[in-house]
């Protein structure tokens, strides 16, 4: 099974809304096209960051449509489907249209808090319903329980294809575990834009980013650079991209990214319910820090 098209810069894209709620399909479209210009080396489709707990299947399907009309196979895509009932995420796996999808992202489930053994059935359960690629995905802040490493690695293991971790925990001892024991045919993956580079150092292999949606240029460039040891140019661009990071999830995810994209004229700052935009002065410093960092690093063709 192919993983290298999962290595480097991956984004979660964001989904946009019009003002009245509706899904944007016409930014949608700008914003895809933006990032593959940007050099993103695949794209994530209804992560969490793509608001896809608002989403109905309906629009999930026309969200994912959409992007594969614009990507037009220039990039593999990865589909996020996930949740905490493992009978629903097996039946929404065998009842999406994934025929222009590439691999999927999974996250551990959230609110049951699963003993380990439960992940483990969890997955097996999902390896089972798709010979597509599948990424683990442990975001630990999202969903109250952590996937140890004992278990990513037994994972990784036993399923083939279940070929990647996106790594959100931002336990470093933990992902430098799964680094050093994994096999050789599955990739680390950093969930954590603000500790990329230290993860790509420690020998991870790549990211899916949060950033990369505003600033795809500007991260690529870093990652990229990381991954061929440069890292003097890697650190360069990490420094330059590092002041907005925190800002963008200081009042919630996706509401800064998305003040930054509206800022860059890509998409408006909609978010559906309960969601709501960042304060005024959040807005303020967001649209700053942006404007800032592409007066240092402009998007490089």
């Amino acid at each position: 099974m192919q993983i290298s098209k999962f290595k480097g810069l991956g984004v979660a894209m964001v989904t946009p809304f019009k003002e009245n709620g509706d899904v944007d399909f016409e930014g949608l479209e700008k914003l895809t096209e933006f990032m593959i210009k940007g050099g993103v080396d695949y794209l994530v489709v209804q992560g969490t960051t793509g608001e896809s707990p608002v989403l109905s299947k309906e629009e999930k399907q026309q969200v994912l449509d959409t992007v594969c009309k614009v990507n037009n196979a220039r990039v593999p895509v990865v589909f996020g489907i996930g949740g905490n009932n493992t009978a629903a995420v097996v039946n929404d796996l065998l009842s999406f249209n994934l025929t222009k999808v590439d691999g999927i992202l999974s996250a551990s489930p959230y609110y049951n808090k699963p003993t380990q053994e439960g992940i483990y059935a969890h997955y097996k359960s999902i390896a089972g319903a798709t010979t597509l690629p599948v990424i683990i995905y442990n975001v630990p802040g999202r969903t109250a329980s952590n996937i140890t490493a004992e278990t990513t690695l037994r994972l990784a293991k036993d399923f083939s294809n279940m070929i990647a971790v996106k790594e959100a925990s931002g336990n470093m001892e933990q992902i430098m575990d799964i680094i050093q024991n994994k096999p050789d045919n599955f990739l680390v993956i950093s969930g954590d834009d603000a500790i990329t580079l230290p993860i790509l150092a420690a020998g991870g292999d790549g990211v899916i980013s949060v950033v990369g949606n505003a600033f795809p240029n500007q991260f690529s460039q870093m990652v990229n650079a990381a991954m061929k040891n440069d890292m003097e140019k890697a650190r360069k661009y990490h420094y330059g991209v590092l002041p907005i990071i925190s800002p963008l999830f200081q009042e919630g995810n996706p509401g800064g990214i998305k003040e930054a994209l509206a800022e860059l004229n890509i998409i408006e700052s909609h978010l559906r319910l309960p969601l709501v935009n960042v304060s005024d002065k959040l807005k303020n410093h967001i649209q700053e820090l942006t404007r800032n960092i592409y007066s240092k690093f402009p998007y490089q063709n």
